[in-house]
């Protein structure tokens, strides 16, 4: 495609200062070294300044896809895990065919940057090709070493009059395309919208899914028969205590004093102490005796703390659902009628949610699954969960088994639920188990307990973006860590 053509094609162009006569850039009309033979460099890398050249980047990148060349920039190219300066260095030496470089003296001051030119000079001395190096200029820019002499292509006077150069200047020096094939990744302009949204410079408060852990024992101790027992028969027997245990080697771990232990296994045998530890000291540096590092005494506790919530909830009578990978707690008969609302909220704030309804001809009823977590924090995370049973004569009857249609039941049913409203029911359930105190006590002996906060931890944003008050159903189901905006004064929380 020629320079005038595609100017013409160009519908959207940003205006820019035109420049004068000097500065035309581009092509000189000298012939331009080829890409090395059977090279299997076809990557065009784009080296610039974040957020300088963000907006630039998202215009120019999905413009060269739809020419035919591959392109790679840090702002999509880099996924979740990635090590991103070994994946930047790695592309631009072993992938590159050319590195764009984003020119104005902002960006060229930026270490980054500066490593990365000093990484495309060695590529360009590698493969013999001088002109590697493609300077684009977006302002006036001061010369800096290494790139002083180089031909750029100017963008100062439109960057539409600077594509249309830099794909003759692309063409001329013979990098590799695939026109007939040609992909334009649509998360370019995703990535454009999101960062397109409104930040207004006003605190928001944000409402996390994670319950403070307030109170916890002093004390963990580890148990161990003072005599011969039945290993097997141990385990069993600790697993049917009143209270948490968790086993070790030939013991057991619990927050339970010894006259309580004593008094639960008295049937069993007789145990005594065999170490213990403050609580603080036994998540950060395990125990010498037994031999139990910094990683195995937190699952411990974890382990203990997920039992505590799990024995909470069956107290409460609350229904029970295995879900994949931990069990969900639901509202059910005997704690809200189907169609019910409950307030929850603070005085002169009061909400109110349904836990339990009928929908598309099923029953659906909210509940949670929790999650114990140390850092940053004590915590549990709470996540939301939607439970389907059979309507029977105006009641809820055997819950659906097939776990692929709890998912589309829920897809269906819950598609339609607003950012409040999984909020709402949260704080809903949550006050549905403290029945009027400020916290949940789960019992870790008969004498000690894990004090909960009954309310989602609260954030304080710096910021407010106005975001549509939605949340796909995908999104709910797989992230534990949503942060919700709270409702606003006076709005309702169920439709």
């Amino acid at each position: 495609m020629s320079a005038t053509a595609l100017k013409k094609d160009i519908a959207e162009e940003p205006a820019g200062t035109a420049p004068g006569a000097s500065d035309r850039p581009a092509s000189d009309g000298s012939a331009a070294a080829p890409a090395a033979a059977g090279t299997t460099r076809t990557t065009i890398f784009i080296s610039k300044g974040t957020p300088e050249d963000d907006d630039f980047v998202l215009w120019l990148a999905p413009r060269l896809e739809s020419q035919g060349y591959t392109v790679f920039a840090d702002i999509l190219s880099l996924e979740g895990g990635d090590r991103w300066r070994r994946e930047l260095t790695a592309t631009l030496q072993n992938r590159a065919v050319k590195m764009l470089l984003c020119c104005r003296d902002v960006t060229l001051a930026k270490t980054g940057v500066q490593e990365e030119i000093g990484i495309a000079e060695d590529v360009a001395n590698e493969t013999k090709d001088p002109r590697f190096i493609i300077p684009l200029r977006l302002e006036r820019f001061n010369k800096v070493f290494g790139i002083g002499e180089l031909q750029f292509v100017d963008f100062t006077g439109g960057w539409a009059a600077g594509l249309a150069d830099l794909l003759d200047t692309l063409q001329a020096q013979g990098v590799p395309r695939d026109a007939a094939n040609a992909i334009i990744n649509p998360n370019w302009e995703n990535y454009r919208r999101r960062g397109a949204i409104k930040v207004e410079q006003a605190p928001e408060a944000l409402h996390s899914n994670w319950l403070r852990i307030a109170e916890v024992p002093d004390t963990i101790r580890y148990y161990q028969p003072s005599g011969a027992i039945d290993h097997q028969a141990l385990h069993r027997q600790v697993g049917a205590l009143p209270f948490p245990a968790e086993m070790h080697l030939r013991g057991f771990f619990t927050f339970a004093t010894p006259d309580e232990v004593a008094e639960a296994l008295a049937e069993a045998g007789r145990f005594t102490v065999a170490a213990e530890a403050p609580f603080a000291e036994f998540i950060a540096n395990g125990l010498e005796t037994p031999n139990l590092g910094s990683r195995d005494a937190k699952n411990i506790v974890l382990s203990i703390f997920r039992r505590a919530w799990e024995a909470f909830c069956r107290e409460k009578g609350l229904l029970e659902y295995a879900w994949s990978a931990q069990s969900g707690f639901h509202a059910a008969d005997g704690q809200i009628a189907i169609g019910k609302k409950l307030r929850w909220g603070q005085e002169g704030n009061n909400r109110s949610s349904m836990l339990r309804n009928i929908a598309q001809g099923k029953v659906w009823q909210f509940g949670v699954s929790a999650t114990p977590a140390l850092w940053p924090f004590l915590h549990l995370k709470a996540k939301s969960r939607v439970l389907f049973a059979e309507l029977n004569a105006g009641q809820a009857g055997a819950v659906f088994d097939d776990k692929d249609y709890q998912h589309r039941c829920r897809r269906t049913v819950c598609k339609g639920w607003r950012n409040k409203q999984w909020h709402g029911r949260l704080q809903a359930f949550l006050a549905l188990l403290a029945d009027g105190q400020t916290a949940l006590a789960l019992k870790l002996s008969p004498s000690a307990a894990l004090v909960v906060e009954a309310t989602p931890h609260v954030m304080t944003s710096p910021v407010t973006t106005r975001l549509p008050d939605e949340l796909a159903d995908e999104d709910e189901e797989t992230d534990d860590l949503t942060v919700r905006a709270a409702p606003a004064a006076g709005e309702e929380d169920d439709r």
